[in-house]
C-alpha cells in the first residue's frame, strides 16, 4: 500500500499552494516565450563531450553524431550514407555539405579526422566502448568523405558512434593544442541549441540555433535549474518557476510518484512514459572474497529471495513492469527468452541449507562456522525508490535468516564501488537500449564495468573469449545465438538479478506537442517539441 510522502504530507497542509493560482502566469510566461525549464538535481557540468564530466541530455542538444540509432535501425545524421568494406573492417562516410559549427566553421572531413583522433588520444577512457580499442585510423578521402579503418571486424561498430559521447564533433577552433582531452576553449557542436549563459550550480540556458542545418527548433529556450529533488523540485513546479522535469543521466527522478500524480491532476501538466529502456537489477559479486556472495549457490538463492512483482506494484505503483530477462526483448538481437529465478521462498532457503547456511533455534540469522549470514547492499541515495526498494528487501531476507546491511551513496560512489569491488550487493542497471546488449555485455569483462562482479565465475576467461567473439559475428541470428549463450552462463552464475524495465518519465506542460522519446534514456528530442 502506498505511503504519504512528505511531499503529499505538504500538498495536504498547504492550501494555498493546493488551491492557488500562483503558477498560472509562470507558465503562461515560459509558454508565451516558447521556453522550457527542467528541474535537475545536477549543474549541467563540463560540456566537453570527448570526456565525461557533463549531463548527456544537455550535451545531445549542442553535440550531434555521424549516425542516429532509431527504432527502425542507424539511420543517417552528420553522415549522409556510408559503405563498409567486404571484410568489415573499413566505414566510409559521405557526409553532408552544409552543416556549420554554432563558431561558424565548416563541418568537413577534416574537422571528423580531427574530432575521432583526439577521442582516441584518450581512448583508455573510453575503454569500456570496445570501438574505441579497435580503431586503426581515419583518414580524409575528399572534403565530405572520411573512412574509418578498424583493426578487426566489429559488428556493433555503427551503433557506437551514434551514442551521445564521445564520438561527437566539437568545432577544431575550440581544441587546446590540438586536442580536446585537457579541455576546450569553447562548447560549439553542429546541434540545434546553443550553450547560452551557465551559472555553476544554478541554471544553464540552451538556446535555438538559428542556423541548423535541420529543421529548426520551434522552441526558444531551454533551461536547466538546479534544485534539490523532492519538496523543492514539486513546488517549483507548482509555481511555474519549472515547468518540465524528467528522469536524468543518472536514472534519478526530481520528483516522486505521488508528486507526478497532484501535477497531473491540476490539469496543468501531462505525464508520459516512455517504452522500457533499461533493466534495473541487482548485481552480485562473484570476486568479493570472503563473503558468502562469491558462493555461487548463495546467489542463486538471492535470485529466488527477490520478489520483483510486489516491488512493482507496490513500490513502483505499476510504472515499472516485473523484469523476467537481463534485457527486455525490445532490445537489438534480444529476440529470444532467458527467464530468470523467480521469487520462491522454498527454493531460497533450500539453496542456502545446501550451501551450508543453517538457520538454529537460538539465532534468527542463519550461521555457518558459527558466522553469520550477513551482506551489504549499496544503493544510490538520490534515488528514493531504490531507497524503498533496499528496506523492502532487507525486511524480506531477514524473514529468510539472511541479515541484510543497506548503505545509501552518491551515484558516483556507487559507480566507484562497482569498478573497485567493494561491495557484496549493489543496485545497478543495464547501459539501456542505445547501448545495448552490446555494451552491458562488453561490460561483463570490464575494468569500470562489472569485472569484479564476474571475476569470481566458474570458466570466467571462456566467457570473456566468447563475448568478444560475439562482437565479430555479423549474421544476426548467429550474432542472437551467442549473446544467448553469454547471458545463459552469467544467469546459471546468478550475478545479475533483474527486478524491473526502467522507463524514462516526463512531466511537461499539458499542451506541449510532439513530446516523444529517443532510443535513449539520456536524451530527449527538444527541437522537435512545440507549444499548442
Amino acid at each position: 500500500m502506498n505511503k504519504l510522502t512528505k511531499i503529499t504530507a505538504l500538498i495536504f497542509t498547504s492550501g494555498a499552494i493546493l488551491a492557488g493560482c500562483g503558477n498560472d502566469k509562470g507558465i503562461e510566461e515560459k509558454k508565451k516565450n516558447k521556453q522550457l525549464t527542467y528541474t535537475t538535481v545536477k549543474d549541467i557540468g563540463d560540456m566537453n563531450p570527448h570526456v565525461y564530466g557533463g549531463s548527456m541530455s544537455a550535451e545531445s542538444m549542442i553535440y550531434e553524431p555521424l549516425v542516429r540509432n532509431t527504432k527502425d535501425g542507424i539511420k543517417p545524421l552528420l553522415a549522409k550514407s556510408w559503405d563498409v568494406s567486404d571484410d568489415g573492417k573499413t566505414y566510409t562516410f559521405h557526409l553532408r555539405d552544409d552543416v556549420k559549427f554554432h563558431d561558424g566553421t565548416p563541418f568537413d572531413a577534416e574537422a571528423v579526422k580531427k574530432n575521432i583522433d583526439a577521442v582516441q588520444q584518450n581512448k583508455k577512457l573510453h575503454s569500456w566502448l570496445k570501438i574505441s580499442t579497435l580503431i586503426d585510423n581515419v583518414s580524409v578521402k575528399d572534403k565530405y568523405t572520411v573512412a574509418l579503418k578498424l583493426t578487426e571486424p566489429y559488428q556493433p561498430a555503427l551503433a557506437e558512434l551514434a551514442m551521445p559521447r564521445p564520438y561527437v564533433f566539437v568545432s577544431p577552433k575550440d581544441f587546446k593544442d590540438g586536442e580536446t582531452k585537457n579541455g576546450v576553449k569553447s562548447f560549439d557542436g553542429t546541434g540545434p541549441f546553443k550553450l547560452g549563459e551557465h551559472k555553476k550550480d544554478e541554471s544553464a540556458d540552451f538556446n535555438k540555433n538559428n542556423d541548423y542545418w535541420g529543421e529548426k527548433s520551434k522552441l526558444n529556450k531551454i533551461q536547466a535549474k538546479v534544485m534539490p529533488a523532492g519538496e523543492t523540485a514539486f513546488l517549483s513546479m507548482k509555481k511555474g518557476e519549472t515547468n518540465f522535469a524528467f528522469t536524468d543521466d543518472r536514472g534519478t527522478d526530481s520528483l516522486d510518484k505521488d508528486a507526478l500524480k497532484q501535477l497531473k491532476d491540476t490539469g496543468d501538466y501531462q505525464v508520459k512514459y516512455s517504452q522500457p529502456m533499461n533493466t534495473k537489477m541487482l548485481v552480485a559479486n562473484s570476486g568479493k572474497k570472503d563473503s558468502p556472495v562469491s558462493d555461487k549457490t548463495v546467489r542463486q538463492a538471492i535470485g529466488h529471495m527477490v520478489n520483483r512483482d510486489k516491488i512493482s506494484k507496490e513500490i513502483l505503483d505499476g510504472e515499472e513492469k516485473p523484469a523476467t530477462q537481463l534485457f527486455a526483448k525490445n532490445t537489438t538481437d534480444i529476440n529470444f527468452d532467458m527467464p530468470t529465478r523467480k521469487y520462491d521462498v522454498k527454493k531460497a532457503e533450500a539453496l542456502l541449507d545446501e550451501a551450508g547456511w543453517k538457520q538454529t533455534a537460538d539465532s534468527k540469522i542463519r550461521k555457518k562456522d558459527g558466522k553469520e549470514l550477513t551482506m551489504t547492499m549499496y544503493y544510490d541515495k538520490g534515488s528514493s525508490s531504490q531507497k524503498e526498494q533496499a528496506e523492502f528487501l532487507q525486511a524480506e531476507f531477514k524473514k529468510m535468516g539472511v541479515q541484510l546491511q543497506i548503505n545509501g551513496d552518491t551515484s558516483d560512489k556507487v559507480a566507484e564501488r562497482r569498478t573497485s569491488g567493494d561491495y557484496d550487493l549493489m543496485f545497478n542497471q543495464t547501459w539501456g537500449l542505445l547501448y545495448d546488449p552490446q555494451s552491458t555485455i562488453s561490460a561483463f569483462k570490464a575494468r569500470n564495468g562489472y569485472e569484479s562482479a564476474t571475476s569470481g565465475i566458474t570458466n570466467k576467461n571462456e566467457l570473456y573469449h566468447n563475448i568478444d567473439e560475439s562482437f565479430k559475428i555479423q549474421d544476426s541470428k548467429q550474432r542472437s545465438d551467442a549473446y544467448k549463450d553469454i547471458l545463459k552462463q552469467v544467469d546459471d552464475e546468478g550475478i545479475f538479478i533483474p527486478i524491473s524495465h526502467g522507463r524514462m518519465t516526463v512531466v511537461a506542460p499539458n499542451d506541449l506537442e510532439k513530446l516523444s522519446f529517443t532510443q535513449s534514456q539520456y536524451e530527449l528530442p527538444f527541437n522537435e517539441m512545440q507549444f499548442k
